[in-house]
């Protein structure tokens, strides 16, 4: 009878954290969406880099599709209601997830570059993350310690992965046109692509853009001022901030 009643009130717990968990993917449909199109992405751009499951070349696309899919739910989550006003097209694009909406598509026409997945892949292992912790919250807290393990490294490591995702971004400017002489990608690619750099310059919820950009002008300033630099690589390096300079947007006065 012990043995019986022992038994029972150690499984309670777990009998109640899957219930909880089951009732949380019944309430959270969308979140739990958005959490699957992230696994998508991150099962896809493994499959481009370690082609076991199928064709690289697809599950390149294909991991810029759920990208795409996550954008387009998280987009619809935050703005909900469609108006066809000057209004609604400004709060659009301010949106982070109406950026990377425009990123998979601007890359969905363009021949296969692993760098291109880099960001993609490295929000969609944030956002897993953060919503896997919650879902193992659901089952208790002393559940699955070594899925928790990766999740605490993957937090611990936000700031910088936040940093990585901005610099890809700019380098990818140049690479754009690059692709273009090399006929992997379409004359209109760069233009497009700079318009995306420019959104994500004056977004409001993320500054690494930003900080990125001045990061690197300090850079390339210091190295063109060292005495040791080549005349006409210092003139290069100065001629390249300039012209980023003039490019730059303007920024609203909250954001400066």
């Amino acid at each position: 009878m012990a043995d019986t009643t022992s038994t029972s009130t150690s499984t309670q717990p777990q009998v109640k954290g899957w219930a909880t968990l089951k009732k949380r993917l019944i309430e959270e449909k969308v979140e739990v969406a958005l959490w699957a199109t992230r696994i998508f992405t991150i099962f896809f751009t493994f499959g481009y880099f370690v082609p076991i499951f199928g064709n690289a070349y697809n599950a390149y696309y294909k991991a810029l599709m759920s990208n795409a899919a996550t954008s387009a739910l998280r987009l619809h989550q935050r703005i909900p209601r469609v108006s066809f006003s000057k209004e609604f097209l400004q709060q659009l694009l301010s949106e982070d997830s109406c950026h990377y909406l425009l990123y998979s598509l601007i890359f969905l026409y363009v021949a296969p570059v692993g760098l291109i997945l880099l960001p993609v892949f490295l929000f969609a292992v944030l956002q897993f993350s953060r919503y896997s912790l919650i879902l193992l919250d659901d089952l208790g807290q002393n559940s699955w310690w070594a899925a928790r393990l990766l999740i605490s490294l993957v937090e611990f490591q936000t700031y910088n992965i936040l940093r990585l995702v901005a610099f890809v971004e700019i380098v990818l400017m140049p690479i754009a046109v690059l692709l273009i002489l090399v006929g992997k990608a379409g004359l209109i690619t760069p233009f497009v692509y700079y318009h995306f750099l420019q959104l994500r310059y004056t977004s409001r919820r993320n500054r690494y853009t930003r900080t990125m950009f001045y990061e690197l002008r300090v850079l390339l300033e210091h190295t063109a001022n060292k005495p040791s630099v080549p005349g006409f690589v210092r003139s290069a390096l100065r001629t390249i901030v300039a012209f980023t300079l003039r490019l730059a947007p303007q920024l609203p006065p909250g954001q400066q």
